[in-house]
């Protein structure tokens, strides 16, 4: 019988059982500091991936989110302008500040906010633009920046499922005031839990290493809000290992993309994901649309998938914007949000999937719609 093949899975090997029992065998966890050995070398390699001045580790992206908004001086009676179409961790970090999330419509064919969603939903409160590089695939992030610099807002990427994607030749992870970076299991490369800052900025920066340890500027002495965000010795070693895998990770993720879109390119009825000359994508996840009344029947579809052993999910099923805790921001309709909501699903295209797989799903996905 044929396994499941799941909609992402992390890709761990013996380097990074022998790397987490060396830890282990050191008895040295985690730093007070905020920076073992460990994390100390995969801040600098990250660093370096991304062609980043600074990278501050922590132990989620929301943690990354959050502590990146703090940094910046987010708070109450600020407004930060977010696209609807994201996971939730994106909003409620900015609840965690004490701001408001402005909620933005996506472009349909990117799913990504753009230069005339963001226009459209300025307040004279928006201290900051947070654009999501969804599945992905990078914002068309110059008209961001312009509209940044002109309304005096910062630029805070969420780029948790952008490890490797690159915007004019550029990395996610250089471009905006503060990039922020998931390690979660499924991610293109991971901790296990984990997160990364990353910035330009030496200001930024040091803020953001003070935060992550309580706020203290030296031992017990605390000068600003900080928590908990430490990364742990073990996460790290982790990360170490992965970071050399990634380059791996992402070639095979193309690969896989490029294979199930050459088998899917004639049939009519779905809308394939597009990658833009100028937009490095980094394949988190294989994102289509089905057409008109197709729709319809995206449940059915699924289920019927999922009988074939193909993990297929939706990404995501509800705009933020309608979940209950964000109804009282609401400040009108976002259609496309709400209508591609009910469009899409993703398919299973990470490292651990291979060539026969795809075209196991390709022909099972075009027969059963």
């Amino acid at each position: 019988m044929r396994d499941l093949i799941k909609i992402n899975e992390p890709m761990i090997g013996e380097e990074e059982i022998e790397a987490v029992t060396a830890v282990l065998k050191s008895s040295k966890l985690t730093e007070r500091s905020g920076f073992g050995p460990n994390v100390l070398e995969f801040e600098r390699k990250f660093a370096k991936l991304v062609g980043s001045k600074h990278a501050i580790a922590v132990n989620s992206g929301t943690s990354a989110l959050h502590a990146a908004l703090l940094a910046a001086g987010i708070g109450p009676g600020d407004d930060v302008i977010i696209p609807s179409f994201t996971f939730s961790a994106t909003a409620t970090s900015i609840l965690l500040t004490g701001a408001k999330p402005i909620f933005t419509d996506i472009d349909p064919e990117t799913y990504c906010m753009n230069a005339e969603t963001v226009n459209e939903v300025i307040t004279e409160r928006a201290r900051a633009i947070l654009p999501v590089h969804l599945y992905g695939l990078p914002v068309d992030m110059d008209p961001i920046l312009e509209i940044a610099q002109k309304e005096d807002m910062i630029v805070i990427e969420d780029a948790a499922q952008a490890h490797g994607a690159a915007y004019n030749d550029v990395k996610i992870g250089s471009i905006g005031d503060m990039t922020c970076f998931s390690f979660y299991g499924g991610k293109n490369m991971t901790t296990g839990e984990g997160g990364m800052i990353t910035t330009n900025d030496e200001t930024y920066a040091d803020v953001l290493r003070t935060i992550r340890i309580h706020g203290e500027e030296r031992p017990y002495w605390v000068t600003r809000v900080g928590h908990n965000y430490r990364m742990t010795e073990i996460a790290a070693t982790i990360g170490l290992c992965q970071i050399q895998k990634l380059p791996e990770f992402l070639k095979k993720r193309k690969k896989n993309a490029k294979k199930l879109s050459e088998e899917l390119s004639s049939f009519d009825k779905l809308i394939l994901p597009i990658e833009y000359e100028n937009r490095k994508h980094a394949w988190y996840l294989y994102t289509v649309r089905l057409h008109g009344k197709y729709a319809r029947r995206r449940y059915k579809i699924l289920q019927k998938l999922h009988d074939k052993k193909i993990g297929a999910t939706i990404y995501y099923e509800v705009p933020v914007h309608m979940l209950p805790l964000y109804q009282k921001y609401i400040d009108g309709p976002l259609p496309e949000c709400e209508k591609i909501a009910r469009e899409i699903f993703s398919l299973p295209i990470h490292p651990g999937v291979n060539l026969e797989d795809i075209d196991y799903i390709s022909d099972n996905l075009k027969r059963i719609i």
